[in-house]
């Protein structure tokens, strides 16, 4: 296990900087120029060309990306602006803050839009899987079913406008979205997010349903599952302690997906509730042209996706015996 993980890891950093590289090229493919931008209209050329240095613009792309790398490893000196230590995700002179600042100061609005979210689209999706495996052939499974089918089909921006019309504006059981500290008020963290991520379960639950039934009851009729109950163990005991874990390895993968989905989609859900976290920073910094920032969002959203995976191929061992990591 230890010997996998950090095979694993030291991948992880790999892809994480073949990412950064590919945005840097791809910002540099791009006919506007970041410095001539933020210099304004009436820029002269002297004040232009102290700007581009202050940038790091003046040097070959490979030493600006070998110096944002070093940046974020041992920290970086940016002139005229002053010293930043690692990790040093550069300045952002279209909002003339530090990137690292700025991002960690937004990232607990996506975080907690996302991992919450993620648990209650897990708590709804499999528990209803689990009722319709159990309930296999009546009205409760072909309810579950139905739902799944009809959330499936829908979309963020007009499942979240609705919730919000309907739970706040129309029967007044849920205040309108709003982001509050978890630690200066746990309560109203809670209330303030709870349509957003009943939004996003709505959405994204259909998927567990329909997988964790389909697997369940594949598992029903695995001979160690029909072994167990000849035996004469019950239909709860094989329930939990067989056919469930051996169905969860598919599960495990598809919440792998959706957390990297949920976490790259935020710009829709944070613009459709109104919140302020990386979606819309990234916005910003695609309308501003903003490199540093960009880079910043991007290398911490790979960085997050690809730890994501590292840790559901661990949970597999976890899950099921039977799985060897190598």
């Amino acid at each position: 296990m230890i010997r996998f993980l950090l095979r694993r890891l030291v991948s992880a950093v790999g892809i994480v900087m073949v990412v950064a590289a590919t945005v840097f090229l791809l910002f540099y493919a791009l006919p506007r120029d970041p410095a001539r931008a933020f210099c304004g209209k009436l820029c002269l050329p002297e004040n232009l060309k102290l700007l581009r240095h202050e940038m790091g613009m003046d040097l070959p792309i490979w030493q600006q990306f070998l110096a944002w790398a070093q940046g974020v490893v041992v920290g970086r000196d940016f002139p005229g602006v002053g010293r930043c230590e690692a990790p040093c995700f550069g300045y952002s002179f279209a909002k003339g803050e530090w990137v690292t600042e700025t991002v960690l100061d937004r990232l607990p609005v996506t975080v907690s839009l996302s991992l919450g979210g993620a648990v209650v689209i897990l708590t709804v999706g499999i528990g209803a899987g689990m009722l319709a495996a159990a309930k296999r052939g009546t009205w409760i499974d072909s309810l579950a079913t139905s739902l799944s089918n009809i959330g499936g089909g829908m979309q963020i921006f007009f499942v979240g406008p609705l919730m919000v019309f309907v739970l706040s504006d129309t029967l007044g059981l849920l205040p309108r979205p709003r982001y509050t500290e978890f630690g200066d008020n746990p309560a109203k963290w809670f209330i303030g997010l709870l349509i957003p991520w009943i939004a996003l379960s709505v959405i994204f639950y259909s998927n567990y349903t329909r997988l964790t039934r389909s697997m369940l009851l594949e598992q029903f009729n695995e001979d160690y599952v029909r072994t167990a109950r000849a035996k004469g163990m019950s239909r709860r005991t094989t329930f939990f302690r067989f056919a469930w874990r051996g169905a969860m390895i598919p599960v495990v993968t598809q919440f792998g997906i959706d957390l990297g989905v949920l976490l790259g989609g935020a710009i829709v859900t944070e613009l459709t509730f109104g919140l302020h976290g990386l979606g819309e920073l990234v916005t910003q910094a695609f309308t501003n042209t903003d490199l540093p920032m960009l880079l910043g969002i991007t290398v911490l959203s790979a960085g997050a996706i690809v730890m994501i995976n590292v840790v559901v191929d661990a949970l597999y061992a976890v899950i099921d015996p039977r799985v060897r990591l190598s």
